[in-house]
């Protein structure tokens, strides 16, 4: 299959010969994880065409900084970016020799019984995780600090939330980052967003506020989220980076085929009869009602985020790059030919 769209020639940063260095690199890094990412076109190609011209200009903006470079990634569910993430940090470390530290705002859930009493004392609809208002924000700023700190030899503690069982893993299993880092990445479905003003909230979007939040006490509260604690949050991020799906049907559609894979996984991994808590994977009237939470957001985000993120890789139907638009002029790049 032929590549639909490649990185612009005019936002082409570092030499071709350091570029080719990382593709090289990759190649060699990549057997590993191929069957993990399950990428089914010409690779080599998508290196070349896209991911590695995408990291390099991202080492431009680190070289630019001389600091640790925050780099946000934004995406609506099933968008793809567990693996870009996953892509970018092959192609930093392996190929530019970057350290590379990460993690999703997903970690950042508050636990089931933190949003249980949320539920009972705001609204019911913050049962559910996902929207603003459902993360430990204070916890994600400290993360970000920690790490651009960088302190030698300094362990940074990242907390890993488990979807299946709809709660926070034990500290026991949390991630620990020890050091500086060169570029932390942080990828959620809501970085960057926006509140929305007063007009916009009155009318729901979908059968979920018209049903559940008729007075739209649920949309106020993750509105007033976003003006305060997710603001602080999203100003720590240098560059923002943005997976944007072809449409909300795409979202329910490829949201779909993340459960179906997550129960896959989990039924190979746990013995759910042993278990203590029943696997929690939702069948498809379930998901259907979960993104519902999500709409707003994500229909905003759609109209407005591609004209603030420095770099948009939009997708089609088929779940492919077809267009990179990037906001950031030649001169702030440092690029080269």
């Amino acid at each position: 299959m032929s590549l639909l769209t490649r990185w612009p020639e005019y936002q082409l940063c570092l030499s071709e010969a350091e570029r080719q260095h990382a593709v090289r690199a990759l190649e060699r890094a990549f057997a590993s994880t191929l069957e993990s990412l399950k990428v089914d076109i010409g690779l080599v190609d998508m290196f070349e065409a896209i991911y590695v011209p995408l990291a390099a200009w991202i080492v431009c903006h680190h070289r630019r900084r001389g600091a640790p470079l925050v780099v946000g990634l934004n995406g609506a569910q099933g968008a793809g970016k567990s693996t870009l993430f996953t892509l970018l940090d092959i192609t930093l470390s392996e190929g530019f020799g970057l350290r590379v530290a990460g993690f999703s705002i997903d970690d950042l859930y508050k636990t089931r019984a933190e949003r249980e009493r949320l539920a009972a004392e705001v609204h019911p609809l913050l049962r559910t995780r996902g929207v603003p208002g459902s993360h430990d924000v204070e916890l994600g700023i400290e993360l970000l600090r920690a790490l651009k700190r960088g302190e030698a030899n300094a362990a940074t503690r990242i907390p890993v939330f488990d979807k299946s069982t709809d709660d926070r893993c034990p500290v026991s299993v949390w991630q620990e980052w020890v050091g500086a880092a060169d570029v932390v990445v942080l990828e959620g479905w809501c970085l960057g967003a926006r509140a929305q003003d007063e007009a916009a909230l009155q009318r729901p979007v979908n059968a979920l506020e018209r049903e559940e939040d008729p007075d739209g006490t649920w949309r106020r509260y993750v509105n007033e989220q976003l003006k305060g604690p997710y603001a602080e949050l999203f100003s720590l991020v240098d560059v923002m980076l943005m997976l944007r799906v072809p449409s909300m049907d795409a979202v329910f559609e490829w949201r779909s085929l993340q459960e179906k894979k997550l129960a896959e996984r989990m039924h190979y991994l746990l013995d759910t009869e042993q278990s203590r808590d029943p696997l929690r994977i939702m069948g498809e009237a379930e998901i259907l009602r979960f993104i519902q939470h999500y709409e707003r957001l994500t229909r905003s985000m759609l109209d407005d985020m591609p004209a603030r993120a420095d770099v948009t890789l939009h997708l089609n139907d088929n779940h492919k790059i077809c267009d990179i638009s990037i906001n950031v002029p030649l001169a702030e790049c440092g690029s080269g030919r």
